[in-house]
């Protein structure tokens, strides 16, 4: 059996979900991240669990092309964020929830490695975009510190995955002002997460003339 390359795989993949999405009602912006959502799972229920604020991409591109400040809540959600648009946009990302600092805090407050990583964020100047793949407390916290006033990120990208918490937070963010891109229910992760954030990087591209 020969196997595509590529390049190749890709542009038949999304062949196929645009053949099996359908009329899906999303604009073509919206569509673009929420295919490449489908792409990265393999799962066609994020056309129906998706809900973007309709300022989402028009937000996460502005903040990409300005060098945006990024959070990851974890390494997997890090290392799954595009180099080539990392580097085009000098995005900085920061994820803290391996370093010492934090295990020690969420030791001594009795929070999770995500939360204290959340805090420390804060404490470090906030960031522009979040992009939380893994933990629903992660998401928490942020809503939570954004409602105090002491971060304001221009898009929260929640789509954290479990059946503890996850489908709770995500509601939450839906339901809080920010200006997010989420799914609905328990399903998520890392690769969900950080193709969106990509597909904002890419859109950012077009933008910008390729």
């Amino acid at each position: 059996m020969q196997v595509p390359r590529g390049a190749e795989i890709e542009r038949r993949s999304m062949q196929i979900i645009e053949a099996l999405a359908g009329g899906h009602g999303w604009t073509p912006a919206q569509w673009a991240v929420v295919r490449r959502m489908v792409h990265a799972s393999a799962d066609l229920g994020y056309v129906r669990w998706s809900r973007l604020h309709p300022k989402a991409v028009s937000a996460g591109i502005k903040a990409i092309k300005a060098g945006a400040r990024v959070f990851a809540d974890s390494a997997m959600v890090a290392a799954g964020l595009s180099r080539g648009v990392l580097k085009r946009w000098a995005v900085e990302v920061v994820c803290l929830v391996d370093q010492e600092p934090v295990w020690e805090r969420a030791r001594a407050q009795g929070l999770t490695r995500a939360e204290a990583a959340v805090d420390m964020v804060v404490e470090e100047g906030g960031v522009d975009v979040v992009v939380i793949g893994n933990s629903p407390t992660a998401l928490a916290r942020v809503i939570a510190h954004w409602r105090e006033g002491r971060m304001n990120p221009r898009l929260v990208i929640g789509i954290p995955v479990g059946f503890v918490g996850a489908a709770e937070a995500k509601m939450a963010l839906v339901r809080s002002g920010l200006v997010y891109i989420t799914a609905l229910g328990a399903k998520g992760g890392a690769a969900v997460a950080a193709a969106a954030f990509n597909a904002l990087g890419r859109l950012a591209g077009e933008a910008a003339g390729g």
